[in-house]
């Protein structure tokens, strides 16, 4: 990936590609493929198709379409038009797709051709994609500057109110020919496999095309796992992906030549742990691992760090140095710097930072601050929440969350920092603190997931041992895995959904009635950590996540010799129900 210089709009990113490597493959799927020079005509057509509907510079359009080529067909035609994308996930509940519609204030929907009926009770305008055929040969003749949105991106608040990030098109452009991020080469096929609605898009569309690559539409994540992971980068021929730190993380636990075929890996959106460099570098893995940082806010990246064999021998990965144009500063609460080595708050300027959060100006005087440099001039930065120390070599470390921050019998605590202490213990593979309890009963619990090797009453020995004693976590909860989000991020919910399950103490024991049933509870047991599983327990319900999923489902059919459909198991998540549907696929 190179600069892109003199290139100020997407629309202008996409069509300096196109005159670059007109007839190379732009975009892909399982059925179809573009080059550059037809994704050009048909995003035209698409472009000219809402400029018929009134879209205009600036009008919000959500985007509801399929996984597929005409994902990247619809983004293009939206901004050729002048508007400014709203990526809505089909798999998001309709609650949240009319949030998102709603508050975006979207005055069309560009979807599939027969989805109306999932768009019920949308105020906007529904436009089906395939409409343009009917404009095939024009073009759309909105002109768009780089100060102009391009994309709506909704991040969850502090208070749990969404936030509409709106992200204009010179912050995408900075990010997309960035040479400080992972670097592309138009060889590359760069492998789609994030939520349209994660900022991890950018990288996967943007960057791609900014460098004449190709971007391949993936199943998702779980589907390739369940399928084989590494053969399905070679089967499509991936050579470069940026995915959610904790599938790095789960996924060479299990497999650590599970990327070997990537020339470039980029990890982003959580701590990467050094225990899965390890892995990954130990392996046939030959490729660059990145460990990538940078809130919404600041277009999905502002430094990048390339993961050496020391730095995975170390406590802690660093999140590394600026990327190019990006200013990023470690402050104290007088938005003064701190020394080097000491602890702060991350902020980060330059042309990456977004315009602010839709129709909530408060907030975004409150986050986006003009703050003055040591010569006396001001430079306007987004304040990330985030806590970093710098380096003497001036390299990043990532600390934690300022919010995380919590009060254990009258001292402050970050739990990030007492994840690190346990997590310093080779034995310990993760490990995610949480605060639970109120006032005086506020107590520190850990979720952990240990090598066979350790057992809690060791590891709280260990932890009393080397840390101070209103650090040492009050209960510790033995995973197989951490859960996480469809982004890839930790899943703080379910976790305390598995702290409260076992504090109400489950479900009532009733013994397994079959030879499969009994096969079932000694999985469950060995996957789930549980010591007892009766035919009423529900697999997620005892702390089960969809890594976990994909694991027993490769168990079940190689050892019982079954045809389980992966589906058909996710709708039997009952142990007893389970069992019949195993029964019947044998």
């Amino acid at each position: 990936m190179t600069s892109t210089p003199g290139v100020g709009t997407l629309t202008g990113l996409f069509s300096r590609s196109v005159r670059l490597h007109p007839g190379r493959i732009a975009v892909s799927d399982d059925r179809r493929s573009l080059t550059y020079a037809e994704l050009d005509r048909e995003s035209d057509a698409v472009g000219a198709l809402l400029r018929s509907h009134g879209v205009g510079t600036e009008d919000r359009v959500g985007l509801y379409v399929d996984r597929s080529v005409q994902l990247l067909v619809a983004v293009l035609g939206i901004l050729k038009a002048g508007g400014v994308y709203v990526a809505v996930d089909t798999r998001y509940p309709q609650a949240r797709r009319h949030m998102m519609l709603g508050k975006s204030g979207a005055k069309v929907v560009l979807t599939e051709d027969g989805w109306e009926d999932r768009l019920g009770g949308t105020a906007a305008k529904i436009v089906a994609v395939s409409d343009r055929s009917a404009f095939e040969g024009r073009r759309a003749e909105a002109v768009v500057e780089p100060q102009n949105a391009a994309s709506v991106l909704f991040t969850s608040g502090s208070s749990g109110e969404p936030k509409a990030i709106v992200l204009e098109h010179r912050n995408l452009v900075s990010f997309a020919g960035n040479p400080g991020m992972p670097v592309l080469r138009p060889e590359d096929r760069t492998g789609q496999v994030s939520s349209v609605s994660f900022d991890a898009f950018h990288f996967e569309m943007w960057s791609t095309l900014a460098a004449g690559a190709r971007t391949v539409i993936l199943p998702t994540v779980p589907e390739l796992l369940a399928a084989g992971f590494r053969q399905q980068m070679e089967r499509y021929g991936i050579t470069a992906m940026v995915v959610p730190t904790m599938v790095v993380n789960h996924v060479v636990h299990e497999d650590q030549d599970a990327f070997a075929p990537l020339r470039v890996l980029g990890a982003g959106g959580d701590v990467l742990l050094p225990s899965a460099c390890r892995s990954l570098l130990s392996g046939s893995f030959t490729g660059s691992l990145y460990n990538c940082y940078g809130p919404a806010e600041i277009t999905t990246g502002c430094t990048a760090h390339l993961v050496t064999r020391e730095d995975a021998e170390s406590d802690v990965v660093p999140i590394g140095r600026p990327i190019e144009g990006a200013t990023v500063r470690v402050l104290d609460a007088g938005l003064r710097p701190v020394a080097p080595g000491e602890i702060g708050e991350l902020f980060v300027g330059g042309p990456g930072v977004a315009r602010g959060y839709q129709d909530q100006d408060d907030l975004t005087r409150e986050r986006f601050l003009d703050v003055p440099d040591e010569d006396g001039t001001v430079l306007r930065m987004y304040r990330t929440g985030d806590l970093a120390r710098q380096r003497a070599d001036g390299v990043l470390v990532f600390v934690g969350r300022a919010d995380d921050q919590v009060k254990i019998r009258g001292y402050r605590v970050e739990p990030g920092e007492v994840e690190r202490g346990l997590r310093r213990y080779p034995e310990v593979l993760e490990a995610v603190v949480l605060a639970d309890g109120e006032g005086n009963d506020r107590r520190l619990v850990a979720f952990v997931v240990l090598d066979a090797a350790l057992g809690v009453e060791e590891l709280r020995a260990r932890a009393e041992r080397d840390l101070a004693d209103f650090m040492v976590p009050s209960r510790f909860v033995v995973q197989d895995g951490i859960p996480v989000t469809v982004n890839g991020k930790r899943d703080v919910d379910a976790l305390r959904e598995v702290l409260a399950a076992q504090q109400a103490g489950g479900t009532a024991y009733a013994e397994p009635r079959s030879e499969t049933e009994r096969y079932l509870t000694g999985l469950w047991g060995e996957l789930l950590n549980v010591e007892q599983v009766g035919r009423d327990e529900d697999f997620f319900g005892l702390g089960g996540h969809s890594l976990l999923a994909f694991r027993m489902h490769h168990r079940i059919n190689r050892e019982l010799n079954a045809r389980l459909a992966f589906p058909t198991l996710l709708d039997n998540t009952v142990l007893k129900d389970l069992a019949a549907a195993v029964d019947a696929a044998r």
